[in-house]
């Protein structure tokens, strides 16, 4: 008799996520003076100062339960967003929601389609629900390949799940492609547009789906989150707006009551009242990752156009061996792990001083 097991037989093509190194986990290493955290995608120039002012006042409320729809955040995010108050949900970060939508869409044997190569929780939470996954990758140049995409969304399709900007490659789809796809969604498919790095896209070639909410005539979600560009990685909120009621009543019935906390929605509202702390680091972080760029191919790495705080380079070894060797140097950055760029490095933008730090180590190592 086959061995019974509790968990269910999804889970056992799932690896636990990798959330990468902390400071605490290499400070300790012998000759490291100074720690460039680049793994992460964080905002190192921080969240505006008046989030810890709000949070100081805000602590004087932490025995109370908080708003459980989080209805003064979401009335602002709806005016940002130009949609009722009512399309907005909020989330322990944004991919709590992915896991949202997952377990309120999702059945055995949906077909969802995503971009490759992926941030991996796109493709696991479908997984869990027991659905396949069709993977559409980068074309030669390392652009998004849209027209297979367009190929894969004209056949039935439960969920389309697609980052833009991608994460890990920095790529995008600009307004065209935008188009094309939007264009091509059957209306019994989901489309979900992951915009965790749009305030650093807002630079580019860029148009983000929520600016279609409210005229598109197909189920549509837009994901967010406050843990990029407004600094608040800490405390794990993110948010969403989709323009179908029906799919806007299951997350209500999914996700947990209180899936953000009273000092987070502090903190975002915050964090919202003062847009030119985060239009700033924006303008760093931009202005960074070209000096970023350029210093790698200065070392003979490939690196691909990126509108992310980050930026996916080819380092001709196998990463997880040159990241390795980087620790030692007081610099961590995340090796790629999914089949086919086990040779690339994803490398967050921090400030000068850890551009100048990630370079060194890299001519060193490499």
């Amino acid at each position: 008799m086959a061995e019974e097991t509790l968990l269910r037989p999804e889970l056992g093509a799932l690896a636990p996520y990798n959330a990468g190194l902390t400071i605490e986990e290499i400070a300790g290493r012998p000759g490291v003076t100074r720690i460039a955290k680049l793994g992460s995608n964080e905002n190192l120039h921080g969240a505006s100062p008046r989030v810890a002012e709000a949070l100081e006042a805000a602590a004087r409320a932490t025995h109370l339960y908080p708003d459980p729809q989080g209805r003064q955040l979401a009335a602002e995010l709806g005016a940002m967003l130009g949609v009722p108050p009512g399309w907005v949900v909020l989330g322990d970060g944004s991919e709590d929601l992915l896991n949202v939508l997952a377990r309120a869409v999702l059945r055995p044997g949906d077909r969802v389609v995503t971009l490759y190569p992926s941030f991996p929780l796109h493709e696991d939470y479908a997984r869990m629900m027991g659905a396949e996954v069709v993977r559409i990758g980068l074309t030669p140049e390392g652009q998004v390949d849209t027209g297979a995409l367009e190929a894969a969304m004209a056949e039935p399709v439960r969920m389309v799940m697609i980052a833009n900007p991608m994460n890990p490659a920095g790529s995008w789809l600009d307004p065209e492609g935008l188009g094309r796809v939007l264009a091509a969604q059957r209306p019994d498919t989901l489309l979900v547009v992951d915009e965790a790095y749009v305030e650093y896209a807002a630079h580019g070639d860029f148009r983000s789906a929520a600016e279609m909410l409210a005229t598109h005539d197909r189920p549509l979600m837009v994901l967010r989150t406050f843990s990029k560009a407004w600094g608040l990685a800490a405390l794990r909120i993110g948010f969403g707006a989709t323009n179908d009621a029906e799919l806007r009543r299951g997350l209500d019935l999914v996700r947990t009551p209180f899936n953000t906390s009273h000092m987070a929605q502090v903190a975002a509202l915050a964090a919202l009242s003062d847009p030119a702390h985060m239009e700033a680091s924006v303008a760093a972080t931009v202005a960074e990752r070209a000096r970023l760029a350029r210093g790698l191919e200065a070392l003979g790495l490939r690196v691909l156009p990126s509108l992310g705080n980050f930026l996916f380079a080819e380092t001709g070894q196998p990463s997880s061996e040159v990241a390795a060797r980087l620790l030692d140097r007081g610099v961590i950055v995340k090796p790629w792990k999914q089949p086919g760029y086990e040779r690339w490095l994803r490398i967050s933008v921090g400030l000068e001083a850890d551009t100048d730090q990630v370079l060194a180590a890299l001519k060193a190592v490499l």
